[in-house]
């Protein structure tokens, strides 16, 4: 997104971690960034401050933290058909874990409780949400725009225990805000708009129907992620 151009960050995550993904999801080379994106989704809406429909067993009753964004702030969703319950659930939380991090930051709360909710305590995936919050805070910058996450796949990696996601981001209506002035940082659209995702998410052991991110790999300037 534009807002990678005013506050570049690089992606937190481990050799084991872009093994796992890459080898599960047939990833390629890329330049690290703080870019999101899906592979492998078709276009469609998730209302703000929702998150999708949980259609694995358990997950309709797990007590989740609220996440409500500005009228100016609108995170598009693609969607994918899957038939593992699974599956289902480890996508979905693995979208909540996406949105947390863009709300931490409108919330500009490095301590926000959603993506704590959706990253496994201590994980590279918590450490990286936390440092993207941080980064914004530390510049005075919030977001405003459009962001849409397209091109999802899923996999299961370890049975019932491991699923990757991975998506791309597509950030060219989405721009950085002062937060003391509100102006809007426009810039013109280009790769640096387009960043793929690699997130490995892992059955909670307390909550059922509850998937948290564990290991994540971003890479901007994704060229795959423009087509």
């Amino acid at each position: 997104m534009n807002r990678s151009r005013t506050l570049p960050v690089a992606a937190v995550s481990m050799a084991a971690a872009a093994a796992l993904l890459l080898t599960a999801c047939g990833g390629g080379d890329s330049k690290d960034s703080g870019s999101d994106k899906i592979p492998g989704a078709g276009s469609g809406d998730t209302k703000k401050g929702t998150s999708p429909s949980p259609e694995a067993g358990g997950a309709s009753e797990i007590d989740r933290p609220e996440m409500k964004f500005p009228s100016d702030v609108d995170l598009v969703f693609g969607k994918v058909n899957l038939s593992d319950p699974d599956q289902v659930a480890a996508l979905n939380d693995a979208q909540n874990y996406a949105r947390a991090i863009e709300y931490g930051i409108v919330k500009q709360d490095a301590d926000d409780a959603a993506y704590k909710f959706y990253s496994e305590i201590g994980s590279p995936a918590q450490t990286y949400a936390k440092k993207q919050i941080k980064d914004h805070i530390d510049a005075g910058y919030t977001v405003t725009g459009e962001r849409r996450y397209t091109d999802v796949k899923v996999q299961t990696v370890t049975e019932k225990k491991t699923v990757a996601v991975t998506f791309c981001t597509n950030d060219n209506k989405l721009f950085g805000k002062e937060v003391k002035t509100k102006k809007v940082l426009r810039t013109k659209p280009s790769i640096k708009d387009y960043s793929s995702w690699q997130i490995s998410m892992t059955a909670a052991k307390s909550t059922k129907g509850l998937w948290r991110a564990d290991l994540v790999k971003v890479e901007g300037e994704s060229q795959q992620c423009m087509g």
